[in-house]
């Protein structure tokens, strides 16, 4: 099935699973539903899946390990986390270790469904684009790599890859503080414009090597990448 997109679910809650699982299945996905960490990383090395969604609490391995393992496999798969959580620093560090977004409990399944999809459309997107040049840099946004002149390139998360795509398509210009974070976070809320405020950090920090390329904070506006 061609149009199918192939889903791994990591959800402990029995029944929650079944019903997550069984709701996508009615929308055009097939689903592998796994009940703890560890045999949803034994799936994820048998299969191959367009997006992973992970409950964050679970047994044997918690989503939050299970992405880091997974990561360090594929830089580029989706990752959802769903989590009861929702304290600053955990929703930022679901972030850091490599996942796209993330889900608070109870969440509806338009919500999921229209997030899985703006995700596995991302990932299409990010294959077929150029490497793109910045300054002294060379981006390669199929690859997340971020190369100074002749040096050794260097590896950067979906997050950042994706930020800094979008802070270089829109070079010398404001880009939108509130539909940046509702295209790439799919929220504009307090947490994710923390998280967002982190991830430029890094940014510049990975481009300093260029004394010209600037991300500047345009206060109630948004940022701007001048070069």
């Amino acid at each position: 099935m061609p149009n199918t997109t192939h889903l791994l679910l990591a959800e402990d809650e029995a029944a929650l699973g079944q019903i997550v699982k069984e709701s996508l299945e009615t929308r055009k996905f097939t689903v592998d539903l796994a009940e703890d960490g560890e045999k949803a990383l034994k799936l994820f090395e048998q299969k191959s899946y367009d997006a992973l969604v992970l409950d964050v609490m679970m047994p044997k391995k918690d989503g939050f390990t299970l992405a880091k393992e997974i990561r360090a496999k594929d830089d580029s798969i989706p990752i959802i986390f769903l989590t009861a959580k929702s304290q600053t620093s955990d929703v930022v560090e679901g972030f850091s270790i490599g996942g796209n977004d993330y889900l608070k409990k109870p969440f509806s399944m338009e919500e999921l469904i229209v997030r899985i999809h703006n995700l596995v459309a991302r990932k299409k997107l990010q294959s077929q684009s150029e490497v793109l040049s910045l300054g002294d840099y060379k981006f390669n946004f199929p690859k997340q790599t971020l190369q100074f002149q002749a040096e050794e390139a260097i590896l950067l998360t979906h997050r950042e890859a994706h930020l800094l795509f979008h802070l270089i398509k829109n070079k010398n210009q404001v880009l939108d503080r509130s539909l940046i974070l509702n295209k790439l976070w799919n929220s504009d809320d307090f947490f994710a414009a923390r998280s967002m405020d982190v991830f430029i950090s890094k940014l510049r920090k990975k481009l300093a090597k260029d004394e010209h390329i600037q991300i500047i904070n345009v206060r109630g506006f948004g940022y701007k990448l001048t070069c």
